[in-house]
């Protein structure tokens, strides 16, 4: 079971920033990538909504022979993860916006969260906020048509441009110094965000937390791949295909990776 593929899956392309983290972390391991592109976004909908549809894609990818599930979406962990624990004997790992290493790192005081409105308002993340940044001045924003802009391929877009200077310039204001980027998809949006910050805020995102969380759990249960044949299959539920592509594209994976695009029907 050891070279069994690690399963990940996101409300759409967002969770593949978090999958090229973990492509340059493990040398040896297969993926199988679920992007829920035909329900996304996943910030407008209910936490029972929103379990259905994560219970039907770790349904998939147990068919999928996966060892371990990443829910490589802030929405969903907030919203199902604890379910999905409860019902399932395989590992699932959830991610989570990373404001404790920013109240950690934070020499003015004051956070900028930016995520969705389904993050923001989920008990976890006021849960989070309260125990690690109670001293902390966070400045929380809903990151409204963000995720749909992504996801029609606009990240360079003078409409993104405009949204996110909505978005950030209130937190410019309170004199940030860190900025949480609580969806994946904002990962994508990297460039144009320090574009209109000058460089001048440090922006932090889990990826990196994430691949050693699996790395830690997946030595524990002796599942680490000793192949060297790895490949990535990556399923969309919507008509997906061409942007997974250009977005695989956008984020330089090597061309020397096995990656097989298919829509799942």
């Amino acid at each position: 079971m050891n070279n069994n593929p690690i399963g990940i899956f996101d409300s759409g392309v967002g969770g593949l920033t978090v999958w090229k983290t973990l492509l340059n972390t493990f040398e040896n391991e297969s993926f199988v990538y679920f992007a829920d592109n035909n329900n996304c976004p996943y910030g407008n909908k209910t936490n029972e909504e929103i379990t259905i549809l994560s219970k039907a894609i770790v349904d998939f990818l147990i068919t999928q022979k996966c060892k371990i599930i990443i829910v490589a979406c802030n929405t969903a962990t907030s919203a199902a993860i604890q379910k999905l624990r409860a019902e399932y004997t395989i590992p699932i790992i959830g991610i989570e916006p990373a404001i404790k290493p920013a109240s950690i790192l934070t020499k003015t005081g004051n956070v900028g969260v930016l995520a969705t409105q389904g993050t923001i308002n989920g008990g976890h993340f006021k849960n989070t906020s309260e125990k690690f940044a109670k001293n902390k001045n966070v400045i929380t924003q809903i990151g409204y048509g963000l995720v749909k802009l992504v996801e029609e391929n606009k990240v360079y877009s003078e409409e993104m441009e405009v949204l996110l200077r909505k978005y950030i310039q209130p937190m410019l204001a309170e004199k940030v110094d860190y900025i949480v980027l609580g969806c994946t998809h904002y990962r994508l949006l990297v460039d144009q965000i320090h574009k209109i910050t000058g460089g001048r805020i440090s922006l932090l995102e889990p990826s990196e937390a994430i691949a050693k969380q699996t790395e830690k759990v997946l030595s524990e249960l002796n599942l680490l791949s000793d192949t060297s044949n790895r490949k990535t299959q990556v399923y969309t539920s919507g008509n997906s295909i061409e942007l997974i592509e250009q977005i695989l594209e956008q984020l330089e994976i090597n061309e020397e990776e096995e990656i097989e695009v298919n829509r799942f029907v």
